[in-house]
């Protein structure tokens, strides 16, 4: 009969982890690809946040004399056709790219929240006037209801954050509701009632906390389609406007005339984008993980 090494299993389990940086190496063992992505995601949070340090070029300053300038000594990743540089209108990029993709993220989940709390406790005809406009908006598929609503709203930094927080509204409300459905069945939401705690209390001191696991990590999970959005809508003219930097519009200028003539124009965005909605994915399965054990593979 084979014997357990006890030892070993706890320290597998992290029974034997001391302090808050054990903690974190037991982390990045456990969940190494979400280690990654954290990595990825701190590393374009510092460079949103120190912008103005790293580079020192204002991306909005044009060259002629740098017009589709190679990468190089004085320009790093190139130039673009007005000669602005582009590893500055890339690292600002990332500014854009972030605060549009949490803006809208946590937009989205916080309606989206107090629709599912508030149709999921409250139940009866408000319930199912609410769930079949969230049947309406789920109809359509996120980038094309984020188009309806830009061209709408027209383009600018708050009217696409706008744009693209609505169509997060709907799964974040089915699923706050979902557990809302659960925990007002649950005995301490019975006993809150029996001591005279009103409904409003129950729903806000209670079920709210309890809901916050799902939605946090339904909000990292959708961060990084608010990012592709974003750089989308930008791409069609219907997004970030001129002159902030945008991956997306970097690409809509360079694809189809300098493609062959300066790729780097049209390579460095598009590893941009791709890296900073690959790392949100990777933390976002991580956070699942930890959260909710059972979505685990």
């Amino acid at each position: 009969m084979a014997t357990v090494d006890h030892e070993a299993e706890l320290s597998k389990a992290g029974a034997n982890v001391q302090g808050r940086l054990g903690s974190f190496l037991y982390w990045c063992r456990s969940y190494p690809l979400g280690a990654i992505g954290a990595l990825i995601v701190v590393i374009f949070v510092l460079m949103a946040i120190f912008a103005d340090f790293i580079t020192g070029i204002d991306p909005t300053t044009t060259n002629a004399g740098s017009s589709l300038a190679a990468p190089g000594a004085n320009h790093m990743l190139g130039a673009d056709f007005m000669g602005r540089d582009m590893w500055s209108r890339i690292v600002y990029g990332a500014r854009i790219s972030l605060i549009v993709g949490i803006g809208s993220a946590v937009i989205g989940s916080l309606i989206g929240t107090i629709i599912g709390l508030a149709t999921g406790y409250i139940g009866g005809w408000f319930d199912l006037i609410m769930q079949r406009l969230i049947d309406i908006m789920q109809a359509l598929p996120l980038l094309v209801m984020a188009l309806l609503m830009a061209a709408a709203l027209g383009p600018s930094l708050v009217n696409t954050m706008i744009a693209i927080a609505i169509p997060l509204i709907p799964q974040s409300a089915r699923v706050i509701r979902a557990n809302t459905l659960a925990l007002r069945e649950m005995p301490f939401v019975e006993a809150s009632k029996a001591v005279g705690m009103s409904e409003w209390r129950i729903a806000v001191q209670h079920i709210l906390p309890n809901t916050l696991a799902p939605l946090i990590v339904l909000g990292t999970a959708k961060l990084g389609s608010a990012i592709l959005t974003e750089a989308s809508l930008s791409f069609l003219g219907l997004g970030i406007p001129e002159p902030h930097p945008s991956w997306g519009r970097m690409l809509s200028e360079s694809a189809a005339e300098y493609m062959r003539t300066a790729p780097w124009l049209v390579i460095f965005p598009g590893i941009a984008i791709s890296l900073a909605v690959f790392g949100t994915n990777l933390l976002g399965d991580a956070i699942r993980d930890i959260l909710d054990p059972r979505q685990r593979s």
